[in-house]
Formats: C-alpha cells, sequence, structure tokens
C-alpha cells in the first residue's frame, strides 16, 4: 500500500468510537459555528483591504466569484461530512479517498490555516480593543500592543485573548458554541446597524468607475478576500461533536455559507458607495464609514460588534485548529499522546492548549502581514483536493451510504477544482513560494515521523 495506502470509512468510525469527542451539537450550532468564523473579518477588515487596493465597487463581484468556488467545494464537503462524520474536514475525507501522503500534506497545510490565521485575527482583535480603549480615554502603552520587529515588546492583548479562548475550548465545546451564539447575534445586530444607517445614505457616483482594476483586480480581490470564507471549513471540523451528523452537517454547511455570502455583497456594495473606495484602506472599514458619513455613535456601536464578530471568528479557527491536530494525532501522523480527552469535559485538551500558546506566541511576537496570505493557499489546496475525493469516491465505493449527495457531482466537483485553482493562481508570488516551502517541511517531518508511525502503517505489518 505505501504511502498511497487509504483508511476506509469503516475504520475511521470505528477509530472515532474508540476516542471519540463528547456529542453537543444540532444544526442551529453549526450553523451559527459557521457564521461565527465567517462574518467577522471579513466584513470588518478585508472589505476595505480589497476594495482600496484590488477590485473598487466591483468588490461585490469578488465576493460572488469567492462564494462560487466556497459554493461548489461546500457542495462535496456537505457529502462527505455527511458521510463521514469524523473530526478533520479535508484531511480525513483525502485520507479515505486519496490516500495517506495526499491527506498528510492536505492536513499540514490545514495546521498552518488555522495557526496563521488564528493569529493574524487575534492580532486584528487587539487592534480594535487598543482602539476602542483609547476612545474611552485608556492609553495603553505601544511596548505592549506591537511586535519587537514594530517597535514594541510583544502584543500582549492578542496573547490574552488567544490564551483566554484556549481555556474557554478546553472547558467544553458546547459552553464555547453557547458563547459563540452571543457573540453572533451581537456582531450581525452590528452590520444590520450598519446596513440601516449607511443604506440610504448610498451615493451612486462613488461607483463610477465599477471596476477600475480590471477584472483582473476583481480576480485579486476574491483571492484575497477568500480567507472570510473558510469558516465551513470549521463546521466540518465539528462532526465529530454532531448529534446527528448525517442531517445536521450539510445543513450547517450550506446554511452558514449561504447566509455569509448575501451579507457580505450587501455590504460591500453599501459601503463602496457611501465611502469612496480609495479611502477604504484601513484597519476598521465599516466603521469608518459611519463616521464619515456623520454617525459617530452609529461607528463606536458597529466598533464594539466587530470586536465580537472578530471574537467569534478566533473562537472557531482555535477550534479548528486543535481538531485537525487531533484527527491527525489519533491516527499517529503526529505524537498520540497529544490527543487525549479530558474525562471531565470531553474535549482534546492537551493540544488545545498548545495550539493557544503557539497561536499566541505567533500573534505576541511575529509581524504577520503577508505570511497571513498562506491561510488562503493552503485553505484552497484542502478545498481542491477534498472536491476531488467526492469524486474520486463516487467511482471507487459506489457502494457507500451518502446520506447527502452532492448533486450533478461530475459537473459540481470539477467546477470546486477549477474555481478553487483559479484563485490560487491569482495570490502573489511570494505567497506560492513560501506555500511550497512549507509543503517541503511537511513532506520531510512526514518520512522522518509519520510514515513509520502511522497507525494504519503499524496494523498492515501486524496483519
Amino acid at each position: 500500500m505505501g504511502i498511497f495506502r487509504t483508511k476506509s470509512i469503516s475504520e475511521l468510525l470505528q477509530g472515532a468510537e474508540k476516542k471519540g469527542l463528547k456529542k453537543s451539537l444540532g444544526a442551529m450550532d453549526l450553523t451559527l459555528l459557521g457564521i461565527g468564523c465567517i462574518i467577522g473579518t471579513g466584513i470588518f477588515v478585508l472589505t476595505g483591504v480589497a476594495a482600496a487596493k484590488y477590485a473598487g465597487p466591483a468588490l461585490v463581484l469578488s465576493f460572488v466569484l469567492s462564494g462560487l468556488a466556497c459554493a461548489f467545494a461546500a457542495l462535496a464537503y456537505a457529502e462527505l461530512a455527511a458521510m463521514v462524520p469524523i473530526s478533520g474536514s479535508a484531511y480525513t475525507y483525502t485520507y479515505a479517498a486519496l490516500g495517506e501522503i495526499v491527506a498528510w500534506i492536505v492536513g499540514w497545510n490545514l495546521i498552518l490555516e488555522y495557526s496563521v490565521g488564528s493569529s493574524a485575527v487575534a492580532a486584528g482583535w487587539a487592534g480594535y480593543m487598543v482602539g476602542l480603549l483609547k476612545s474611552g480615554g485608556i492609553e495603553v502603552s505601544k511596548a505592549y500592543t506591537a511586535v519587537p520587529a514594530d517597535g514594541g515588546i510583544a502584543n500582549v492583548p492578542a496573547m490574552l485573548i488567544s490564551f483566554f479562548l484556549s481555556l474557554l475550548l478546553v472547558r467544553g465545546t458546547k459552553e464555547s458554541a453557547t458563547l459563540n451564539k452571543i457573540l453572533v447575534v451581537i456582531k450581525l445586530a452590528a452590520v444590520f446597524i450598519f446596513l440601516a444607517l449607511a443604506g440610504p445614505k448610498v451615493n451612486v457616483a462613488n461607483w463610477d468607475p465599477f471596476m477600475p482594476f480590471g477584472f483582473s483586480g476583481v480576480a485579486a480581490g476574491a483571492a484575497i478576500i477568500f480567507f472570510a470564507y473558510i469558516g465551513f471549513d470549521a463546521v466540518a471540523t465539528a462532526a465529530e461533536e454532531c448529534r446527528n451528523p448525517n442531517r445536521d452537517l450539510p445543513i450547517g454547511i450550506i446554511g452558514s455559507l449561504l447566509v455569509c455570502t448575501i451579507l457580505y455583497i450587501i455590504v460591500a456594495g453599501v459601503l463602496t458607495g457611501v465611502v469612496p473606495y480609495g479611502e477604504l484602506n484601513n484597519a476598521e472599514p465599516v466603521a469608518y464609514a459611519l463616521r464619515s458619513i456623520g454617525y459617530n455613535m452609529g461607528s463606536a456601536l458597529v466598533g464594539t460588534g466587530a470586536i465580537c464578530g472578530i471574537t467569534t471568528v478566533l473562537l472557531v479557527l482555535m477550534y479548528g485548529q486543535s481538531r485537525i491536530f487531533f484527527a491527525m494525532s489519533r491516527d499517529g501522523l503526529i505524537p498520540a499522546g497529544i490527543s487525549k480527552v479530558h474525562p471531565q469535559y470531553g474535549t482534546p485538551h492537551i493540544i488545545t492548549i498548545v495550539g493557544g500558546i503557539a497561536v499566541a506566541l505567533i500573534a505576541g511576537f511575529t509581524p504577520i502581514g503577508i505570511i497571513a496570505e498562506l491561510t488562503n493557499i493552503g485553505t484552497l489546496f484542502a478545498f481542491a483536493v477534498a472536491s476531488v475525493g467526492v469524486l474520486v469516491l463516487r467511482y471507487t465505493k459506489p457502494e457507500l451510504n451518502r446520506p447527502f449527495r452532492c448533486p450533478a457531482v461530475n459537473i459540481v466537483a470539477p467546477l470546486a477544482v477549477i474555481s478553487c485553482g483559479y484563485l490560487m493562481y491569482n495570490l502573489p508570488y511570494e505567497t506560492w513560494i513560501r506555500f511550497f516551502v512549507w509543503s517541503g517541511i511537511g513532506f520531510l517531518v512526514y518520512f522522518l515521523y509519520g510514515k513509520s508511525h502511522s497507525l494504519l502503517n503499524k496494523s498492515n505489518k501486524t496483519a
């Protein structure tokens, strides 16, 4: 079998039964989990950057383009998630369909996606919090809010929020989901406040020219804002903690993506309609837009909602990170000891704490910058491979029970691969270099450790 050995669905399910997680989530929990991760950084931060530097008012088309790529991938994900309701999302699906080495490199890139993404979001949360404290008359020294490369000692607020959320995740998935629900309601209220105040102030003259950077700018903007959509992958990582995964996972994945795509398109249109796109390249574009049209109180309310929104993004990203580690550890590809489940809380406490420390250190001492783009390329790669996997399983394992079937799979799966590949193509050259370097390190780790310690490899030798 070698490096392309696959795990059968029955083997995956048996492994989960032996070392599984507490089942506490329903369809609404999963949908809100997805919204919690999708609505946040995308609306409150990335809209401004993408509009000012890449797409202009055609940012609405960028969101449509990214949303379509995600829709194709989400349909494939929904079939796989219902078939294989196990932690690990694309990593687990690829293990069943394409083999261990492909699954490893997908999982390796998902680790990067969640770790770097969490660190970038933690840094963004710290920026909003410091700004809110400043507006309230509390000035925090730059030494404790900036990384060493920017003249500080450490970004302490980013580290504190990372530590706090990792402890919350250890305490329990249900408790974390409850906090997520509350924060999702607050941030959705902030989005609707923005739309209610800014909607009537839209000046269509701000939409001219509509595509100042041409369609290449729209595509580049779509590749950059793709970061905003990775939340539905986090829904898939929750499969093992879902009470009725066959029904609830497809609802959570597709439902959260649909709601968020509609909101993104509306907000992008209103945002570029009330403020010239060139002015939006700042850390808080939505709050800035409200201030620019005279709604200072509305701006403060939206700023508070943005903090709640970014908190839920960070919470779900750190949750997803721990579940990817958990799945890979349970398979023996990384040390198995870190996948222990807490006897009382039913959560993988060791890897959650280790992951939280890693996120805190990266956010506290490393300038994120361009590195955050690695989140996009790693996610797009995982989505494309998972879409190939669903097609392969249709032909190699047609007898498997599929509670949810991807419609027109021979069309949808190739479209998912093509659209994700197109967005990857539009990412900066430097991002590709870093992607290949990170993947090369991953192959090295696999051949030095994972290949020989794989539980599947050991079971084959025993047999």
